[in-house]
């Protein structure tokens, strides 16, 4: 007779909201933040945090048992991951924002999500007061991940002429810019955000080595001929006759052979879904309607525009990129 399967999967997944609420304390009190200069027991967390020797002990517990922690001896210290990410001003990039954007804002959101199921309307989002700007804070600094992992994951060297199309964040070309002193990139984005844009590039002290416009990016018609084009986090905001035309625009203002990275989420075919795509295709739709597109359907518009997808590059963490070729 065949042993039953673990059930340890299902118990996983249904009990993850304790995981993430239990982040989203730990770092909000400072938790690793005090275990950034060497190990400690609970009782010195709880007096570093502020909170009890009881709830020290189980925010340090549950990050131990999940992996951002170790513990020896009573005393914890900071994993790799939690070092890089959680620490403060001094990680390698904090992501305190987009825990406080998911706790704050993501995660009372969700619980609209059972008349989505019925009705595949989005929730009602709340962005009065100071919401929006957790909002805000929350996204940017989810896409400074991405754009991270993007440079890590992809070679700029070589490029000369970048187009940053449609993005919502700077960051993605300004990784470019530093990974090749080189290269000169060329943005357009909505007119609501090249101001921003502009004064972030300048703030990098990238100006010199770029220029930026507005255009609303389903109608935006760039003018040049770039060996490189960005169209992140576009697809999921427009509908699939507005990708079209901005992937058909793209491809107008590449010189033949150009490489387009589309970085977006998507839903594949694979043998096994990655989880993260399917997840946001759900946070996509209950917090505002817009769509996790079909890989598939996607790779069809990138034809029909004169690209020839050549890889898929997997971020961790982030979404994934269709790597194309200007044909």
């Amino acid at each position: 007779m065949n042993p039953s399967p673990s059930p340890d999967p299902i118990i996983a997944i249904a009990t993850g909201y304790m995981g993430a609420k239990q982040l989203f304390a730990a770092s909000r009190i400072g938790l690793f933040a005090a275990l950034r200069d060497g190990e400690r027991t609970a009782a010195e967390l709880a007096e570093a945090t502020g909170v009890t020797p009881r709830m020290a002990r189980i925010l340090a517990d549950s990050m131990s048992g999940l992996g951002l922690l170790s513990r020896s001896d009573g005393r914890y210290r900071l994993g790799d991951t939690a070092a890089a990410y959680l620490v403060g001003e001094k990680s390698e990039l904090d992501l305190a924002p987009f825990l406080t954007f998911l706790n704050e804002i993501s995660y009372g959101h969700w619980l609209q999500f059972d008349t989505t199921v019925d009705t595949t309307e989005p929730g009602t989002l709340d962005t009065s007061g100071d919401r929006w700007g957790t909002f805000m804070a929350g996204v940017m600094t989810y896409n400074a991940l991405h754009a991270k992992m993007l440079a890590a994951g992809f070679d700029f060297s070589g490029y000369r002429e970048l187009l940053d199309l449609g993005g919502l964040s700077s960051g993605f070309a300004m990784e470019a810019l530093r990974a090749n002193p080189g290269l000169r990139a060329t943005f357009v984005y909505d007119p609501s955000f090249a101001d921003m844009v502009a004064e972030q590039v300048a703030q990098a002290g990238l100006a010199d080595r770029a220029t930026v416009s507005g255009a609303p990016t389903d109608t935006a018609t760039p003018a040049g001929s770039f060996d490189l084009v960005m169209v992140n986090h576009v697809v999921h905001r427009f509908n699939a006759e507005q990708n079209r035309r901005i992937l058909a625009n793209a491809r107008a203002a590449a010189a033949p052979g150009a490489r387009l990275l589309l970085l977006d989420f998507f839903l594949d075919d694979d043998p096994e879904q990655r989880a993260i795509d399917a997840l946001h295709a759900g946070e996509y739709l209950v917090i505002d309607g817009t769509v996790v597109y079909e890989e598939s359907e996607v790779r069809g518009w990138l034809a029909e525009a004169g690209w020839r997808a050549v890889d898929k590059l997997a971020l961790p963490g982030s979404p994934r990129v269709l790597v194309a070729e200007a044909v």
